[in-house]
């Protein structure tokens, strides 16, 4: 491992079980997210237990090699898919108890949601910079003699 992995190593051992912990969170309460889900959304109960798994699958796939970048692309593609559920939270004068109602909380929590799709990505190895000596993308110019 680089100097250079290293951050990144560390992000997916803090992202891994954070993620997992919040997975199983959303499997233990479904129906503490029920009244931010969309009113649009069908299936609600399922797809916050759907959404649960994805993060318990996710989290564990950032601590394994093999697994990383899928899972960070999980991850990301996780974070955007619930967005609509942050943003009717925010925007539909919905109350969860145990939640603050101000934009103190809201501002932070949507601003955060890019960020999270962009770590994740970062995580699982999307967003990396190619190694001296591996082709990057796009045809490799030849060499001259």
């Amino acid at each position: 491992m680089t100097a250079a992995d290293r951050p990144r190593l560390i992000a997916c051992w803090i992202l891994g079980p954070a993620y997992a912990a919040f997975g199983v969170f959303h499997l233990m309460a479904v129906q503490s997210f029920m009244p931010i889900m969309p009113p649009w959304v069908p299936a609600p109960e399922l797809v916050i237990q759907l959404t649960g798994l994805a993060e318990i699958a996710g989290g564990l796939g950032l601590l394994i090699p093999r697994l990383r970048k899928a899972a960070g692309m999980g991850l990301a593609l996780y974070a955007i898919g619930v967005f609509p559920a942050n943003l009717h939270h925010a925007f539909g004068g919905v109350h969860v108890a145990g939640l603050p109602d101000s934009w103190w909380y809201h501002a932070p929590r949507l601003a955060m949601q890019p960020v999270l799709v962009l770590l994740a990505l970062w995580a699982g190895g999307w967003l990396s910079r190619s190694r001296a000596g591996s082709p990057g993308p796009g045809p490799q110019a030849p060499e001259s003699r």
